[in-house]
């Protein structure tokens, strides 16, 4: 081991920095569990707290709350299905359904091992790199980068469900949705439906919520039951959990591989890294079509790479002071701020620094996952709550965290229209995931492109890195086809029901298409750069629309072509969708009136009164004391909440400001 190695573990095991450190973990956990805030917002918190800190304390505390945001988020994403971070979307798919098996505790323990073993992996793989890795980083020019992207949206191909072409539209649309708001190239305006709200892009996080969260909340209220289908918690759930991951652990070391390289990748970012390791699972393990209903390996997979990502994610942040995310980003501006200048200046004169961010990986992944560990327990057991008396809470953390996107209410008026796509998405068989995927990458999609044709053309396919990624693009194409699992059972569109099933699939379906010619019509008036973009979406999502369009309009069709979930697992007794979409509308309204802290609490005062049968004593308890919560973030994270009406008039006290 090396002089600068040794200086960096003696340095992190003093007091002081070993403080820091686990002040920086408990940050980063709690930033992890409060869905949409993630380790960006995180970040942003720290930076006036580490400017004159030690060196070295400051270092500690960054890279300790960097390496666990990806760990806590588990708990909102296995237990109530709402992403904690973009990193724990695809952890939602297999992680919710064991949560509702009462397997809550196994699916936390799978996720907790995994994203331990895979943090330090990210370690490892740092500790090399700083060696070896330049060379490499160097060669990823646009050309590869573009290939990149079309790498990952070849892995659509098996987060599609039964039906093929339903995957690929969803994908597409997603790509759609990329295209509203400002041309990343040339600024212009585009497909805003006349709104100051559309200027910019529609923001990640609402888009993550409106898919994952919503829909699972709006199932749960329909069924009336608690999230664990059991009310209860196996409780050998940890060592079955831990036998998972070790009958599964070459899994966990490709998918760590796959984040460490997919973290390193500058441009790409971390949003994505853990769909491309589900869609490896998919394709390279037996029993396919377990994915989705609870199978533990699609919590290794996900949870492996996305906390493997940000040992990868620092490579290209210290070595070339190119920042691979949003976070590292911040991470950079914090560096400078403690007087550390990334690149080869650091290299040559602060590897002692490089190996205490090493060591505080390693050891932050082992403190994180020790102290979920101990919490989970407790924190499972609101599994077993009837859900009508978590629901209204859950909705007013999701409202919240969208508005913390932009802080314009927009953000909750796009998360409510989202939601409602997304509801309907589940019900008849879309791909979320794929539409998640084709949003995330739409702006690369359409940068790419434009940098690799004007500097490179076609001769950037003869670069040798470009015709690996050609190669495996091909075989994820045809291995996606391949195994493909199509039901062959057709369907008789005939029937007492027959109205019910095809009349909202074909508003559905009109919908989609009605936006896609909406942004084709607007591409038209801009010059190449700023129109091809939304023209070539919505082309391709009228494209994979014709099959399904075609089906649906002949007699008989295989059954995932009129599947609906509503008449399948219709509850007896149960509301239907769209009277809690309708409550959420009221909620909105309300809102603008009065203001957003007052409209939440009066909403879920009265859901638990009426929706939920408390005592109203208990209920207005209930929402006094989300009010207290919101007005505490409020003060701690300097966070301002949407006012209404009301506000131009009277001036509203603490903490219904």
């Amino acid at each position: 081991m090396s002089e600068a190695a040794l200086s960096a573990l003696a340095q992190l095991t003093s007091l002081q920095t070993m403080l820091a450190l686990v002040a920086g973990v408990v940050t980063g956990l709690v930033v992890g569990i409060l869905p949409g805030l993630g380790g960006t917002a995180g970040l942003a918190l720290l930076l006036p707290l580490v400017f004159g800190m030690d060196p070295n304390s400051a270092l500690a505390m960054m890279i300790g709350l960097l390496a666990v945001t990806t760990t806590s988020d588990t708990f909102p994403s296995v237990l109530m299905g709402i992403p904690g971070t973009s990193g724990s979307q695809a952890t939602v798919l297999d992680g919710f359904p064991m949560t509702k098996r009462g397997e809550g505790t196994r699916a936390l323990s799978i996720a907790f091992v995994s994203s331990l073993a895979g943090g330090i992996f990210g370690a490892f793989v740092l500790s090399f790199a700083v060696f070896f890795a330049k060379p490499i980083i160097l060669q990823i020019g646009f050309g590869e980068q573009f290939m990149l992207v079309i790498l990952a949206l070849s892995m659509v191909g098996i987060l599609t469900g039964a039906n093929l072409w339903k995957g690929l539209a969803s994908c597409s649309l997603g790509l759609l949705l990329g295209a509203l708001g400002a041309a990343p190239l040339s600024g212009v305006q585009r497909a805003t439906f006349g709104t100051e709200y559309l200027l910019d892009p529609l923001p990640l996080v609402v888009i993550g919520l409106a898919m994952f969260a919503t829909p699972e909340i709006v199932d749960l209220l329909r069924r009336q039951t608690s999230i664990s289908e059991t009310g209860k918690l196996a409780p050998t759930g940890w060592m079955q959990g831990l036998k998972d991951w070790a009958s599964n652990w070459w899994l966990s070391l490709r998918c760590s591989m796959i984040g460490s390289l997919i973290g390193a990748l500058p441009g790409l970012g971390g949003s994505v890294v853990d769909w491309i390791a589900y869609g490896h699972a998919v394709q390279t393990t037996k029993n396919r079509e377990s994915y989705g209903t609870g199978d533990p390996r699609g919590v290794v997979a996900p949870e492996s790479a996305n906390n493997a990502k940000e040992g990868g994610a620092l490579v290209p942040t210290l070595l070339l002071g190119i920042p691979g995310s949003g976070s590292m980003a911040i991470l950079l501006g914090g560096l400078v701020l403690i007087g550390i200048e990334p690149g080869k200046d650091m290299i040559d004169n602060n590897m002692d620094k490089v190996y205490l961010m090493i060591w505080s990986i390693a050891a932050a992944n082992i403190v994180g996952a020790g102290i979920c560990f101990f919490l989970a327990p407790q924190i499972a057991r609101v599994t077993t709550i009837r859900y009508t008396l978590v629901a209204p809470f859950m909705i007013g953390i999701i409202f919240f965290a969208a508005f913390q996107a932009t802080r314009n209410w927009g953000d909750l008026i796009a998360l409510l229209l989202l939601s409602v796509l997304a509801i309907y998405m589940k019900r008849f068989g879309w791909s979320r995931p794929a539409l998640l995927i084709g949003f995330v990458l739409s702006e690369r999609v359409e940068a790419s492109v434009y940098q690799t044709v004007t500097l490179y053309g076609f001769s950037f396919l003869e670069r040798p890195i470009v015709l690996v990624l050609v190669a495996l693009t091909l075989v994820s194409i045809g291995l996606a086809v391949f195994f493909k699992q199509s039901s062959s059972e057709p369907v008789t569109v005939e029937g007492p029901h027959s109205h019910l099933r095809k009349g909202p699939q074909w508003i559905f379906i009109i919908g989609v298409i009605a936006l896609a010619a909406y942004i084709f019509q607007d591409g038209l008036q801009f010059n190449r750069l700023t129109g091809l973009f939304p023209m070539v979406a919505s082309i391709s999502t009228i494209i994979f629309l014709a099959p399904i369009l075609f089906v649906m309009l002949t007699r008989n069709a295989p059954s995932e072509y009129f599947y609906d979930a509503e008449l399948k697992n219709a509850p007896e007794g149960g509301r239907s969708a769209e009277f809690y979409i309708g409550m959420l509308i009221v909620m909105l309204l309300f809102s603008g009136l009065v203001g957003f802290v007052l409209g939440i609490a009066t909403f879920i005062a009265i859901f638990l009164w009426r929706a939920a049968n408390l005592e109203w004593w208990k209920a207005i308890i209930g929402g006094a004391g989300f009010v207290l919560f919101l007005g505490i973030l409020s003060n701690q994270l300097t966070l301002r909440y949407p006012t209404g009406l009301l506000q131009n008039f009277v001036t509203l006290p603490w903490p219904l400001q």
